[in-house]
């Protein structure tokens, strides 16, 4: 288990960063003609854009100008993202990241000029915009918040600086913490990051999960202070931006780009917090139960019900798995599946320095890069699955529409991915009729896919709320502080049913999403409508897949009231969200009926 270096770990595990460019010299060979493009749009504009003409011709140029930044910066990032301990990466990232702040600093003029053009003219310039028609309204809808232009291309310029609080937490995170092994028995076992969150916290043995959890926590302490000094940076920063920009408070600018209500990002934390924690102590009571433990504690959560039963599952068997499950997308979309696959868009490795979790990140109309750690479980074709749901939106909306479009709403982020998750689930049930694979199969959907979106993500932006609202009042946050909360919000979710054990407050440590807006609150968004959707494919079939893959090429093209209806899911109301909640609650049920007549439990 010991991880390996980048360079040891197997070349077919690792993505192939050549299908942005052969070589290094071509990506700065890139950068140099953007510098040229960049310039001849200033000569070309700058002073200009208060005709509609000008105006949809300097958007259409530009568009082309962001693609190329989009593939420059993906291949410097994403080779950081696979190894934080190499400086070389990382150096070279640090000059790519400044040169392209450069390049957006003299592009700034664009915005702010196309702003003080005569409302004629941006009426004019609607009709006869195409790509570029829904950026234009957007940034109609922002001008009440943007600032001088002169302040605009200062804070653009001052992007990597603003950026600084979530550059020392991946670094902290990924280069600079260092495990010591732990025992068991007589047994060393290595610690990392990605060996506890994808490994030791799904461990069966108790002995050696629990002793995982006290290493993990125990080491993570050690640099708490430095870990909240860099999020209060991030926070403070953010109620900084709602205030100069006058928004009415921190929520309503995080809120903003979303377009999202406070209502709609209220009721999931709140209806989620209330309706469905019964559920889920009902299933860590199973847990309990299954076994034989004295207590569960919020180490023990992540486990299997049956881990004899949960199968090791090899990287070529997961592309079977994934492509049968998404086969009713269409041929389309199993031939990106075997294109993610047979030209290694995806990165298995396990490696030293490499970043947790998983992501993907798409290149306009080409293909997208996806990340995860393998361990050889079925966990881990739930995360290829998750995935490649980004990987399939980003092909259907880039194909229809324009690059300013093709990303929608972070409310819905998450649906694509998780819904994925889900066509997985059925069609593994469909696969077999035994009591204990379906078991299996409907555990694992609790574990993995409602289990992250519904509690950890939910759990965190509960914390999240709460962190804001002290911002929000001209308060700040230190350790202790961000502890408090994170251990307040766990007891009132799990209350008696849970033990929360010492450490488990230091959770508030492992997410990145916190450097990224009101985001983690989005997985439960996005998984509600992706399963009233799977729901309607059930049981309406191939007009429901149609609906879905509209939905899919919509982008950003709609808000996310108008996306969602796509779907044929109202998220105007938490209709929808209860109806999903008990859904997971019918799931629990017949898991808890199974035990009972497998095992007698």
């Amino acid at each position: 288990m010991e991880l390996l270096k980048r360079s040891q770990a197997p070349e077919e595990q690792k993505w192939d960063l050549g299908l942005i460019y052969e070589d290094e010299q071509q990506m700065w060979a890139e950068l140099e003609d953007t510098k040229g493009k960049v310039q001849k749009l200033v000569r070309d504009y700058a002073g200009k854009l208060d005709t509609a003409a000008n105006i949809v011709r300097c958007l259409d140029e530009m568009e082309l100008i962001q693609q190329a930044i989009s593939r420059i910066w993906s291949y410097s990032s994403l080779a950081v993202e696979t190894d934080y301990t190499d400086t070389l990466l990382r150096e070279r990232d640090e000059k790519v990241s400044d040169e392209i702040t450069h390049l957006q600093k003299d592009m700034s003029f664009v915005d702010s000029e196309i702003l003080l053009a005569p409302d004629e003219e941006l009426k004019k310039a609607l009709g006869l915009a195409a790509g570029c028609r829904n950026y234009i309204k957007k940034l109609m809808d922002k001008k009440p918040h943007r600032l001088s232009p002169e302040t605009e291309k200062a804070l653009t310029a001052l992007g990597r600086s603003l950026d600084t609080p979530y550059t020392v937490y991946n670094t902290m995170k990924l280069a600079d913490i260092a495990f010591d092994p732990f025992e068991v028995n007589g047994k060393q076992y290595p610690m990392g990051y990605s060996l506890y969150e994808d490994d030791y916290e799904l461990e069966a043995d108790t002995a050696v999960r629990r002793a995982a959890f006290k290493r993990f926590y125990g080491t993570l302490e050690k640099y708490r202070h430095t870990t909240a000094a860099a999020y209060n940076a991030q926070v403070t920063q953010e109620k900084t931006m709602s205030e100069l920009r006058g928004f009415k408070d921190v929520y309503d600018s995080l809120l903003f780009p979303q377009r999202v209500t406070r209502e709609m990002y209220d009721r999931q934390i709140d209806l989620i917090t209330e309706r469905l924690a019964p559920h889920m102590h009902k299933y860590a009571k199973l847990l309990e139960r299954k076994h034989g433990l004295d207590k569960i504690s919020f180490a023990d959560l992540k486990i299997a019900l049956d881990p004899e039963y949960d199968p090791k599952v090899t990287i070529a068997e997961s592309l079977e798995y994934v492509k049968n499950a998404l086969s009713i997308l269409g041929p389309d979309y199993v031939e990106m599946v075997d294109r993610a696959y047979r030209e290694r868009w995806i990165d298995f490795a396990k490696n030293v320095g490499k970043c947790t979790g998983g992501f993907c990140s798409g290149l306009y109309r080409r293909n997208s890069f996806i990340l995860l750690n393998w361990n050889d479980r079925m966990a881990d074709v739930f995360t290829v699955a998750h995935e490649l749901g980004h990987a399939g939106q980003s092909m259907y909306s880039d194909l229809a529409q324009s690059y300013y479009d093709c990303d929608p709403s972070m409310y819905l982020i998450e649906a694509p991915s998780t819904m994925n998750e889900l066509l997985l689930a059925h069609y593994l049930t469909q696969t077999s009729q035994d009591k204990r694979f379906r078991r299996w199969v409907l555990s694992s959907l609790i574990s993995n896919t409602y289990y992250h979106n519904f509690v950890t993500h939910l759990r965190e932006a509960w914390y999240q709320r709460e962190v804001y609202r002290i911002i929000d009042e001209g308060g700040s946050v230190n350790a202790d502080v961000l502890s408090d909360i994170f251990r307040k919000n766990l007891e009132l979710f799990w209350g008696d049913a849970v033990e929360i054990p010492e450490g488990a407050e230091l959770t508030w440590m492992r997410q990145p999403h916190y450097y990224m807006g009101l985001y983690s609150y989005t997985y439960s968004a996005g998984l509600t409508v992706a399963t009233q959707a799977m729901l309607r494919i059930q049981k309406e079939g191939q007009s429901a897949v149609e609906d879905w893959k509209r939905f899919l090429a919509a982008g950003g093209t709609q808000d996310p009231v108008g996306h969602a209806k796509i779907a044929g899911v109202d998220v105007t109301t938490d209709g929808p969200l209860n109806a999903t909640i008990d859904y997971i609650g019918k799931i629990i049920d017949e898991i808890c009926r199974l035990t009972e007549e497998l095992d007698g439990i």
